[in-house]
């Protein structure tokens, strides 16, 4: 499949050597761009297809090179940092490439199939091992469904194990065609309710509960790990879990889990020059209890 090998995409990260996306071992591949701007997101990096310019405010010595780097004068520096006049940046990375504190750099770059199949095969010991393989996360993977789909394609003539992450929000179709190519498919459900998941995300869930139904009666044996990120403020009652629950049972997921808010992904709004949008929310750690438990009774096969 030459085709699919010299597929080009943008990748904004390759983790390896993780065990919470799928069985095993896995290397898992970030592809940039998403559908939803989650409040909450932990990968703002990953919201737009094109690689993002980020500085780092303790690397930066002030030089001021990026500010007169830059061919449409888009910087500036003061005593309180850099700003980016974001209608006059083109993304020509100019700038970073005239930091030499390396303050200045990119989130995400383009890559091939071949070369991120290439990566992950260096660890298919492992994968043979422990049952793992290649993990495609984002962002959401599918935003960019021709170059996920060729990874897919290629992970298969590999013999890799492919498993996805997904928000579940694209076409019905293309769902399906990365379905096909699958052995075990993760989904977070983040709200049952359509109106708060459009108000906390920007879109209605209406295609994403569709997809997932659509894809368990297409591929009733392909291994469905729903999962819901508990978030303070937005869906941590007993009602939205019980309500995804209820949900993950009908479609029969193999696993429902709930995840911890986590404030990890704030330093990274710094870095992109944006406000953390949650501000000081924090989870409380009895009510995740108490929701895990909830869901449990729900669905037994809560990990």
């Amino acid at each position: 499949m030459l085709a699919d090998a010299m597929e080009k995409g943008v990748v904004f990260n390759v983790q390896k050597y993780s065990v919470h996306d799928g069985p095993g071992i896995r290397t898992i591949v970030f592809l940039k761009g998403c559908p939803l701007r989650c409040r909450w997101c932990s990968n703002p990096e990953s919201q737009k297809p094109a690689p993002d310019i980020a500085w780092n405010d303790t690397l930066c010595i002030g030089c001021q090179s990026c500010v007169r780097a830059c061919p449409e004068h888009a910087l500036s520096l003061d005593s309180q940092g850099i700003h980016k006049n974001h209608d006059l940046c083109i993304g020509c990375a100019s700038c970073v490439r005239a930091c030499p504190a390396d303050a200045m750099f990119l989130y995400g770059g383009e890559s091939r199939v071949k070369d991120v199949i290439d990566d992950v095969e260096k660890d298919s010991l492992f994968y043979a091992r422990s049952g793992g393989g290649l993990t495609l996360s984002g962002g959401e993977p599918l935003f960019q469904s021709k170059f996920a789909l060729a990874l897919l394609r290629e992970a298969k003539e590999h013999h890799i194990h492919r498993a996805m992450e997904s928000c579940a929000f694209c076409p019905e179709d293309t769902f399906l065609a990365a379905a096909e190519l699958l052995n075990y498919l993760l989904v977070d459900v983040k709200c049952f309710d359509s109106e708060k998941h459009r108000y906390f995300t920007g879109q209605s869930n209406t295609l994403i509960l569709s997809n997932i139904r659509a894809v368990r009666r297409a591929f009733p044996q392909l291994k469905l790990h729903l999962r819901t990120p508990v978030i303070p403020g937005v869906n941590d009652t007993e009602q939205d879990i019980a309500a995804i629950a209820s949900f993950a049972k009908e479609v029969g997921a193999n696993a429902y889990e709930l995840l911890p808010y986590h404030k990890m992904g704030e330093t990274k709004y710094r870095f992109l020059g944006k406000d953390y949008p949650m501000g000081d929310a924090a989870l409380d750690e009895t009510r995740f209890k108490s929701l895990q438990e909830l869901a449990a009774k729900v669905l037994p096969s809560t990990p």
